[in-house]
């Protein structure tokens, strides 16, 4: 059996806002530290919303256009009862219940618990720019805004990870 190089660098990209694109972002970051793997997370895009301090803990999950969302006992979620008000509030409190009962960490904490493992978070300058954003909006500590040349220079030698 051929053996495999052991990976040493990630740098994964959160360019979504929802509750589980954003929760599946920090939970590579944090696998990746916990295995002695260099970390980035890099926020761009509607993935800031992460690092936005009013909204970090108060992630939605996407309701409509969720072709993998699931009614109890598994029929398919109809994309029109996303829509209807208090569907999506009632199914992001549903999300959180059971990750809860995982003693997953809210937004803010998962921060905190990667940036004290040697964890690096960077935001976007080109998302933060068009999305009107100053420095005091963010996570507080926030390791960077970087153009885009400055992320594959942080990235360099390891390998990205689009979620």
């Amino acid at each position: 059996m051929e053996k495999k190089e052991k990976i040493k660098k990630v740098s994964i990209i959160c360019a979504k806002g929802s509750l589980e694109d954003v929760y599946a972002s920090l939970v590579m970051t944090n696998g990746a530290l916990m295995e002695g793997i260099e970390a980035n997370i890099f926020f761009t895009f509607f993935g800031l919303d992460a690092i936005r301090k009013n909204k970090m803990d108060k992630l939605h999950t996407g309701t409509v256009g969720n072709p993998a969302m699931e009614m109890p006992g598994g029929l398919p979620f109809p994309t029109i009862l996303g829509s209807l008000p208090g569907v999506e509030a009632g199914v992001s409190a549903m999300m959180r219940k059971e990750m809860d009962k995982l003693d997953m960490p809210p937004v803010s904490e998962f921060l905190e618990i990667i940036t004290a493992s040697g964890g690096k978070v960077y935001a976007c300058l080109l998302a933060i720019e068009m999305f009107k954003l100053k420095k005091e909006d963010l996570y507080d500590d926030l390791d960077g805004i970087l153009t885009i040349g400055d992320f594959y220079q942080e990235a360099a030698g390891g390998q990205i990870i689009f979620t």
